[in-house]
C-alpha cells in the first residue's frame, strides 16, 4: 500500500535541519513582506527533500524524462526567475498534484492513470507551474502572519499534501479562514495555467476536460480524488472559467496546438506496467 506523508516526520526534518532557513523565511512573513525568490528556493528545497523522504516516489528513468520533458516545456516558456524545475511523480492511486515553491511538482500516479490526451496532463502541470509563478504560497505565508495566524509552514507551502495525510486533520483552509483567498488562487492558477500551456504548443482544452473527469471520479469513488478536491475545488463554474479562458483565444491558433501524442501514451503505458514502489523506510 502505498504510504502517505508523515507529516510529523517532516516537522521534525525542518527542525534538525532547517531551524536557520526556515527563520529567515518566517522573518522575512513576520514583517508581511512575501520572502525573496532565494529564501522560497531554499525553503522548498528544504521541504522537497523531506517529502521525497517520505513519499514513494517513482524513480523509472523513462517515466522520470518524460514527466520532466513535459513539465520543461511549460516552464521554459513562462518562468521569469531562471528557476531549476523538477518534476516528479508521486507513486500513490490516490488523484493529487501539488506544488513546492521554488519549482518542486508532484503528480500522483492515480492522476496520470485518469489522464487520456497528453493535454489533460499539461493542464494540470500549468496549473501547478503558475501557483509557484504567482507565488501564491509566499503570499499566503505572508497574510497569515499578517493576520497573526499561527499556520504550519509545510501546510502552507504544500496544502494538497496535508489536506491529503491521514490521520493528521491538518487543513490550512480550515484553520485560516482563507477559503475566499484559495479559491482566488484556483482561479489565478487555472488562468495562467491555459496561458502557459497554450504559448507551449499545447491545447488548452485539456485542462477542464480533466475536470469533468475529476467530477466523474468524485461522483464513482469520492474517496479517490478526496485530496484533490480539498485543495483544489472543482465546481462546474470553474470549468466555464477556463473555458471562457480559452474562448479568447484564436480558433486558428487553438486548431494548430498538440492534443495528444505518442510519446504520452507510450509513457503512460510505461508507467503502468511498473509495480508499485515500496514506501521508504521510516527513519
Amino acid at each position: 500500500m502505498a504510504r502517505r506523508l508523515d507529516v510529523g516526520s517532516v516537522r521534525r526534518g525542518w527542525a534538525r535541519a532547517g531551524r536557520g532557513l526556515l527563520a529567515a523565511g518566517m522573518l522575512a512573513a513576520l514583517t508581511a513582506c512575501v520572502p525573496g525568490t532565494a529564501q522560497e528556493v531554499a525553503m522548498g528545497n528544504q521541504y522537497a527533500q523531506q517529502i521525497e523522504q517520505q513519499l514513494p516516489m517513482v524513480r523509472d528513468l523513462e517515466v522520470v524524462r518524460y514527466i520532466n520533458v513535459l513539465g520543461d516545456s511549460i516552464a521554459r516558456v513562462v518562468d521569469d526567475r531562471s528557476l531549476t524545475w523538477r518534476f516528479n511523480v508521486v507513486d500513490q492511486s490516490e488523484i493529487n498534484a501539488f506544488a513546492v515553491p521554488g519549482g518542486h511538482i508532484y503528480v500522483n500516479r492515480g492522476l496520470i492513470e485518469r489522464t487520456t490526451t497528453m493535454s489533460e496532463l499539461a493542464g494540470v502541470i500549468g496549473h501547478e507551474i503558475a501557483h509557484v509563478t504567482q507565488r501564491h504560497s509566499m503570499k499566503q505565508m505572508a497574510a497569515a502572519q499578517r493576520a497573526n495566524i499561527g499556520l504550519n509552514v509545510g501546510c502552507i507551502l504544500a496544502p494538497s499534501v496535508c489536506q491529503g495525510a491521514a490521520g493528521t486533520g491538518v487543513s490550512v483552509l480550515a484553520q485560516a479562514g482563507f477559503a475566499k483567498f484559495s479559491r482566488d488562487d484556483e482561479t489565478d492558477a487555472d488562468k495562467y495555467g491555459v496561458t502557459y500551456v497554450t504559448r507551449s504548443g499545447i491545447d488548452p482544452r485539456g485542462m477542464p476536460s480533466m475536470f469533468r473527469i475529476l467530477l466523474r471520479e468524485r461522483e464513482r469513488n469520492p474517496s479517490g480524488v478526496e485530496a484533490w478536491f480539498a485543495s483544489h475545488p472543482v465546481e462546474e463554474s470553474r470549468i466555464r472559467t477556463a473555458e471562457d479562458e480559452i474562448a479568447k483565444i484564436d480558433p486558428v491558433v487553438i486548431r494548430s496546438l498538440t492534443r495528444d501524442t505518442r510519446s504520452f501514451q507510450n509513457f503512460k503505458t510505461r508507467l503502468a506496467s511498473l509495480p508499485r514502489t515500496p514506501a521508504p523506510t521510516r527513519r
